[in-house]
């Protein structure tokens, strides 16, 4: 599936859950948390201000993104993937590398 998101919405797939913690211990599913990262996979045009001006989009694809735990609430899945449908306003940050 190809996805286009329009105007300031970004396409992000979900990082893996974390199965272990840091020191190794194995965690239950229902004791792993859903991870806030991801990266993007397609970005839209940018935002429509009210002079109808579009304000090019902060992230690119491919770029390793935090958001929030309540972020995202909008999923698509294609087979056995699942996409997060957000605003650019609902990412908090940019990993850097």
């Amino acid at each position: 599936m190809k996805l286009r998101p329009l105007h300031d919405r970004v396409v992000i797939r979900r990082s893996d859950k974390e199965t272990t913690t840091k020191s190794g211990l194995i965690l239950s599913a229902s004791a792993s948390e859903t991870p806030n990262r991801g990266v993007v996979v397609a970005v839209g045009t940018g935002r429509v201000l009210d002079n109808g001006e579009v304000r090019a989009m902060a992230v690119k694809v491919g770029d390793e993104v935090v958001f929030g735990p309540y972020s995202g609430s909008n999923t698509v899945k294609d087979g056995d993937e699942e996409f997060l449908v957000m605003a650019e306003n609902e990412i908090l940050a940019v990993v850097e590398k």
